[in-house]
């Protein structure tokens, strides 16, 4: 198919939903797959949240934790590819929400869903900043005596500012950057794989690495058997999982942007889970494969920046770093890409304070309010991270995690309710040209249970430290994640029924409809070969009519 029939079937799907062309068009299917590859990014979580993992269950966690749990995050990837194919809009998963749901559902999923987005954007831009820090302490002796706390939280507003900036001037350098991206994670990734694998001077045993348990997390006494390691420790591990392999909803957020989206970001979304699936559990191999001394490891709090010292030199050790941060900062800025669309088409719908500004396009079509905001959001939520946070004599950074927790469970609650829509929909559904079948029958109600499960995890406090009662409970242990979620879907329920219900109708048809045709609604049918009241067969969008 020519680019141009692509070009022009595409804008004819995308006025079946009710908008016009305002974003380019210039994002090719793989450059979609590279921006939900990039933000999934193996180079960001598999390094930023290993502690997670290593310290709530131990080798156990990852090496038999991350293949299972990835399975299920496929398969709510899948149910996901069904839903852009059949409704390709930068809203994406509020859009798919409010049309399967009405508007109240399109209300609270695109909030959900801007609020994980957020928080991956503070969480991933706070990881990057650690690394290149440890990268600089790695290479110089006294950038290492200057270390704090300050200095990283400056590092990571630097982190943002960049990001912000390249993706307001960037243009379509971004998508440049974005298939630049796949080959560093790719080539980074073995690069780091086969320094793990050759020059350390041991590994550990394949039986510890698919049996050992540690528990550091100060529940149970450290025990790592009985109920409480296996029902709440070695789950609070499965984040590393949950937190790395997210975010691939940016594949739905450009579909406007990206030529033959209703196959290209069906497939951007599955293969980005599945790639990244492999690739990070290889990588997540080498780490504990590398690991010299497992007790010195936990003592340490469970940083991957402990392996590389333990198994490699000081300049081996920083250019595994090195890798690992600039992954991130090209996944920073995905992410950042990402958040700002589901901004301008959740703004565009009218659902945001201050919509107009951010649904706002400069000259180059990129909505760059929509780009400040999500930064300066990213920045305050992040600001407890300046606190100090030591468990069991190892320092952890509570809050990182606390906003990698809202991630998760803002951005999988958002899948959920679609996923669940669609399921309740059943055939009445109309289905894209990428779809399931009848799989969906089963694959929506995995998917929607194992959501239910994590969500509620991910609440929990990390340590004994955090829950109320305890004798040793201060602020700064606690995990915010409930706070911040639970209190800002407090205050969308009482914004929807005191205000938001009277004006939100959902989504906004902007498309310049045909004389005679009154919704988008009729554009559809007429697209389709009828008309709204059952009369003469015509075709809407001249001699191609509907080439998908």
């Amino acid at each position: 198919m020519s680019s141009g029939v692509t070009q022009s079937s595409d804008e004819a799907l995308l006025a079946e939903l009710g908008y016009k062309q305002e974003l380019n068009r210039t994002w090719s299917a793989f450059s979609n797959f590279a921006i939900s590859f990039s933000i999934i990014s193996i180079l960001a979580g598999c390094f930023t949240t290993f502690g997670q993992a290593w310290n709530n269950g131990g080798p156990v966690a990852i090496s038999i934790g991350w293949p299972l749990i990835s399975i299920f995050i496929l398969v709510i990837g899948l149910c996901m590819s069904e839903l852009v194919s059949a409704y390709p809009t930068s809203g994406g998963i509020y859009w798919w929400a409010a049309k399967l749901g009405g508007a109240k559902a399109g209300y609270y999923t695109g909030w959900l869903n801007l609020i994980g987005l957020l928080a991956v954007d503070a969480s991933v831009a706070y990881g990057c900043a650690t690394f290149f820090d440890l990268t600089f302490s790695t290479f110089s002796e006294s950038w290492a005596a200057g270390y704090s706390l300050t200095r990283v939280f400056v590092m990571f507003l630097v982190v943002l500012a960049l990001t912000a900036a390249v993706n307001i001037w960037g243009g379509h350098l971004m998508a440049v950057m974005n298939n630049i991206s796949v080959w560093w994670h790719v080539f980074g990734a073995a690069a780091v794989i086969l320094i793990l694998v050759i020059l350390p001077k041991s590994h550990m045993s394949v039986a510890d690495v698919f049996t050992m348990r540690i528990n550091n997390s100060g529940f149970a006494d450290g025990s790592t058997s009985g109920f409480t390691y296996w029902f709440l420790v070695l789950p609070l591990g499965f984040l590393l999982t949950q937190y790395t392999i997210t975010g691939f909803d940016a594949s739905a957020h450009l579909s406007e942007e990206t030529q033959g989206a209703a196959n290209g970001a069906a497939r951007g979304i599955w293969q980005s889970i599945f790639y990244s699936a492999i690739g990070g559990w290889i990588l997540l191999l080498s780490f504990v494969f590398a690991v010299q001394d497992p007790d010195a490891l936990t003592k340490a709090g469970g940083g991957v920046a402990t392996i590389f010292a333990q198994a490699l030199s000081s300049g081996w050790a920083g250019t595994v770093l090195l890798i690992a941060s600039v992954g991130q900062f090209f996944c920073t800025t995905a992410c950042m890409t990402s958040t700002s669309r589901m901004l301008f088409a959740f703004s565009r719908d009218g659902a945001v304070p201050g919509a107009s500004l951010w649904a706002r396009l400069n000259k180059d079509k990129v909505p760059a309010n929509a780009v400040l905001i999500s930064s300066i959001v990213a920045a305050v939520i992040t600001v407890p991270a300046l606190v100090p946070v030591d468990i069991n004599g190892a320092p952890v950074p509570v809050a990182f995690y606390a906003v990698v927790s809202v991630a998760v469970i803002g951005l999988y609650l958002a899948f959920a309710i679609p996923i669940f829509l669609r399921w309740r929909a059943g055939n009445s559904f109309k289905q894209g040209s990428w779809n399931l079948g009848s799989k969906w029958k089963w694959m929506a109600p995995i998917a929607i249970l194992e959501i239910a499960v994590i969500s509620v995890y991910f609440i929990l406090p990390f340590t004994p430290a955090a829950v109320p009662w305890n004798e040793a409970f201060e602020w700064k242990y606690v995990n915010y994640a409930p706070i911040l979620t639970g209190g800002t879907l407090i205050l969308l329920w009482v914004g929807w029924h005191l205000s938001a219900k009277k004006w939100f109708t959902g989504p906004k048809t902007t498309v310049d409809l045909p004389t005679g045709v009154s919704s988008a609604d009729e554009i559809a049918l007429e697209h389709h070969g009828q008309t709204a009241h059952g009369g003469t067969i015509h075709e809407w969008g001249g001699d191609e009519g509907d080439s998908r």
